[in-house]
């Protein structure tokens, strides 16, 4: 099983070490791709103060996070840490992937894919250098990332996702960078986690954000730590129920999954 997951604004870069070697990443296929994000965004973010200002406004970063410009600019050389590490926020404090038992590490090593505006896709293992990128971003010398990792992504992917299915976790900027076709789409389940509640004794559903993200962690941590992956999409669903979770699925839209949740 492939599970695919966006990646955080919140980042622990690392502060010693080796810096990125492109060529150790997985995905060897996107290795042109990359190179070509990577040089537009430093140069982007490589000059003085006007240019600074400018990659703010290309980046969508306030002016509190001009720093994140300078770490963009220096990304050739900054330390690297592998992803599974780089990566912080509500969705990954909750798959806390430092503390999983050997087998689940193991089965997160083959199975989970990050999503990124600038790596296209990496594996938890790849040692990458933190930078602020994200896919909605539209650089000036490639255009909108969502639609310029299309192609390679399209290209790398279905190998990756071999014989089994995908869980898809990513949010919209994410999935908007590669979209399963064929059979691979046949196979791919995506995740809606809504929140239900009693509103004047009439129950409520809706997507909350914190909710969201907290959930997607805690069901990939679970999954991993339960043995096997499923194999099938049916299976999949079976599993995340065994798992305790109220889980809807629907005849006409099978590669739908919505989980319900009434508290975090």
């Amino acid at each position: 099983m492939l599970v695919l997951l966006p990646p955080s604004e919140g980042k622990t870069g690392a502060t010693r070490g080796a810096p990125l070697d492109p060529a150790t990443l997985s995905l060897p296929g996107l290795a042109p791709a990359r190179e070509r994000v990577l040089e537009e965004l430093i140069a982007l973010c490589s000059g003085d103060a006007d240019a600074t200002a400018k990659a703010r406004e290309v980046l969508g970063l306030s002016e509190g996070l001009a720093g994140e410009v300078a770490r963009n600019a220096a990304l050739r050389t900054a330390p690297a840490r592998p992803a599974g590490q780089l990566y912080t926020g509500v969705l990954y404090d909750a798959l806390g992937l430092a503390a999983l038992s050997p087998a689940a590490r193991r089965r997160a090593r083959e199975s989970l894919l990050i999503f990124s505006g600038l790596w296209g896709a990496v594996r938890v293992t790849d040692r990458i250098p933190a930078y602020r990128c994200s896919g909605a971003v539209r650089l000036p010398g490639l255009g909108p990332l969502a639609g310029f990792w299309k192609g390679p992504l399209g290209e790398a992917l279905p190998e990756a996702a071999g014989a089994g299915p995908v869980l898809d976790l990513r949010s919209s900027a994410y999935a908007a960078m590669w979209r399963p076709t064929g059979d691979l789409a046949r196979r791919t389940v995506t995740v809606r986690v809504l929140q239900a509640r009693l509103v004047d004794g009439v129950e409520k559903r809706s997507v909350v954000s914190h909710f969201n993200k907290a959930t997607k962690g805690r069901v990939v941590r679970a999954l991993l730590e339960a043995g096997p992956l499923p194999r099938t999409p049916a299976k999949l669903a079976g599993a995340v129920r065994d798992l305790g979770y109220v889980v809807e699925t629907y005849e006409g839209a099978p590669g739908r999954m919505d989980i319900v949740v009434t508290e975090l």
